[in-house]
């Protein structure tokens, strides 16, 4: 813990742009964002087996020292441990708020994004399986997507998500986003003036499902509904990528078809 953040700090994701899932690039994003708003330099590494090298075969995670952690909310435990917080300046009920917050996120957005990259099957056949498969030769290509189509669909199934409609997943998003608009209201961020670890999984999410590109725009048009969030996305956008170094880890080259500055 009283080391210093190295320079050499690695975030390990998929390949940007070939492999990477809607799911898996919101939550790098996050990440990316948490570690910006620390001020803490990171580099991204992209990987065709990042899922098989992370320590809970989750990505991104992120390789400090001799340090290898793991998803968002360890990340976050890890900086602390460090010596960086974003959100030490809360009290201990905004601290719980932030939580349910990041619990709905993940609850809703996320589980939202999982079904619909593995249980919707136009999108399943046209771009979960030819994109999770790619960096693969047949028939392994096939067999990994199978074999990660029946793990998301069991773990569906087990949260009660598996007898949704698209259209049910859909007003759920728009829920989400909802309570998130209305907490959010005028503020640059969800707690006033300073951004939290709260901002930066918004964020991830929010910016991903804005800036992919799917068969239909029916989940991105549920965010643009709110425009209050679409222009959170953009002043986080703005203040912690735009103008940063010009490598992987900056927005400009992400795989995302389109940015939210026009």
């Amino acid at each position: 813990a009283a080391e210093p953040w190295p320079e050499n700090a690695a975030l390990y994701q998929q390949l940007k742009e070939e492999q990477i899932l809607l799911s898996d690039n919101a939550s790098s994003l996050a990440v990316q964002a948490f570690l910006q708003m620390c001020n803490l330099p990171i580099r991204v590494i992209c990987r065709p087996n990042a899922e098989y090298m992370s320590p809970s075969g989750k990505v991104p995670f992120i390789h400090v020292g001799n340090q290898v952690v793991s998803e968002l909310g360890p990340i976050v435990q890890f900086v602390k441990a460090k010596g960086h917080s974003l959100s030490d300046g809360l009290d201990e009920v905004q601290k719980a708020e932030m939580k349910a917050y990041m619990e709905l996120v993940n609850n809703m957005l996320l589980t939202a994004e999982l079904y619909l990259q593995w249980c919707d099957d136009v999108t399943v056949e046209e771009i979960t399986h030819p994109r999770y498969g790619s960096p693969y030769p047949w028939p392994l290509n096939r067999i990994l997507s199978y074999q990660k189509q029946w793990e998301v669909r069991r773990k569906m199934k087990a949260i009660g998500w598996a007898g949704k409609t698209l259209e049910q997943v859909l007003e759920d998003v728009d829920q989400c986003c909802h309570a998130l608009s209305q907490r959010l209201g005028t503020q640059p961020y969800f707690f006033n003036k300073q951004p939290t670890e709260l901002d930066a999984l918004v964020f991830g999410h929010l910016f991903t499902i804005l800036t992919t590109q799917l068969i239909t725009d029916e989940l991105s048009e549920k965010v643009k509904n709110y425009s209050n969030l679409t222009a959170f996305c953009r002043r986080i956008e703005q203040q912690y990528f735009e103008g940063h170094e010009k490598d992987s880890s900056t927005i400009a080259a992400r795989s995302s078809k389109r940015s939210l500055l026009r």
